[in-house]
């Protein structure tokens, strides 16, 4: 592989001042582990109910997980394709959860000004098999009054969806922790959470006393969480990014391969590809969250030769993510004022920030509103 930062994301393109470590012991209403996107959502959430005391923390920092290290993709709707979520959920329960993510991802916009980008998205056929299936998802989707169309064009036969979007994912999760600290919130990074009980989260120093503690992690949930181990499986997922070829050629993310593939390219020509954990299934599901020879080359020889892009690559990195067999998120309330929630399947970026506020509407005030559409 070529020498490039040892596993930094792409998006680490700017400069952060950092947050602080916890120092003493803490009390508040509300305790968050882990503040990734879903985590940031459920402090958000949690502010706007009215809670005067919310401490989040952080075993590395904002982010440092795959919600800052992801394809940075906002597609609405569950982690399947329209017309498999309607036959495996429902038509109304797809829709619910569709609208809910349209929703969101203009939560996202408002929320943190200029990390999205309104572009649609393309989804292209690799072969005959996957062009069917695209036209059953156009299909499905046209049938339920959702925007699609037919796209033939440089990358490929597929389909269209005007409203998708992307974001910065990594500089979006910082902002909103910056907006959440100005509204009163206490969020500390390289605090790891040892040990979770009732009332108490404790930490290698200190303890975090709170009447609700609600655990936002996604990959390696089930080690956080054993008894969430028969439900919840961890994969690695690896990407790539190469230097700016202009002019650019794909204004719009695309998938490919049922999903199995992905990329965008940035405004300045950047290109971010990722994929093929398909080929090396097995030794793909695995918590170590660090780039393979093996993964890594099938990217580069898919972004040579089926993308055309020569430019240097000038990062590769990988994540965790957890996923369920169902493709549902996991939230789970534990006993005692405890809810864990995770394994997005991919899909954290619009479904965990749904799920974040959700798990904060549920674990504060009852309401189950958010929470009921995704539940196994």
């Amino acid at each position: 592989m070529s020498a490039v930062p040892a596993n930094v994301p792409r998006w680490d393109d700017h400069a952060w001042s950092g947050l602080p470590v916890l120092a003493a012991d803490a009390e508040a209403e509300l305790c968050v582990v882990g503040l990734g996107g879903t985590g940031l959502s459920c402090i958000s959430e949690a502010l706007d109910l009215g809670v005067r005391s919310v401490i989040g923390i952080d075993a590395a920092d904002v982010a440092a997980g795959a919600a800052g290290r992801n394809g940075g993709l906002l597609l609405a709707g569950p982690v399947d394709f329209h017309h498999d979520a309607v036959a495996k959920l429902g038509r109304e329960r797809t829709l619910t959860i569709t609208r809910l993510t349209m929703a969101e991802r203009e939560r996202i916009a408002r929320e943190t000004p200029g990390v999205v980008r309104v572009t649609g998205s393309l989804r292209i056929a690799y072969d005959d098999a996957e062009l069917e299936d695209i036209a059953a998802q156009y299909e499905a989707m046209r049938a339920d009054a959702l925007v699609v169309e037919h796209y033939d064009g440089p990358e490929g036969r597929g389909i269209c969806i005007p409203d998708d979007a992307v974001m910065q994912p990594l500089k979006r999760c910082r902002m909103l922790a910056e907006t959440l600290r100005a509204r009163g919130a206490k969020l500390y990074v390289r605090t790891a959470a040892q040990d979770i009980a009732p009332s108490v989260v404790r930490t290698t120093d200190h303890a975090i006393r709170a009447r609700c503690i609600i655990v936002a992690v996604d990959g390696g949930l089930e080690r956080f969480v054993p008894s969430l181990a028969s439900d919840v499986r961890t994969a690695r997922l690896q990407m790539l990014a190469a230097a700016p070829d202009l002019p650019v050629r794909f204004s719009r993310p695309v998938s490919m391969r049922y999903g199995f593939d992905y990329w965008q390219q940035l405004p300045d020509g950047s290109v971010l590809l990722g994929g093929g954990r398909d080929f090396h299934e097995a030794a793909e599901w695995t918590c170590e969250a660090t780039p393979t020879p093996s993964v890594q080359d099938y990217l580069t020889r898919t972004l040579r030769e089926r993308l055309g892009i020569s430019t240097e690559i000038t990062h590769r990195w990988a994540a965790s993510v957890a996923f369920t067999s169902t493709g549902l998120p996991l939230f789970r309330a534990l006993g005692d004022g405890v809810y864990a929630l995770g394994a997005y399947s991919g899909t954290g970026n619009l479904v965990g920030a749904v799920l974040g506020r959700g798990a904060a509407r549920f674990a504060l005030r009852g309401d189950d509103s958010l929470v009921v559409p995704f539940r196994a």
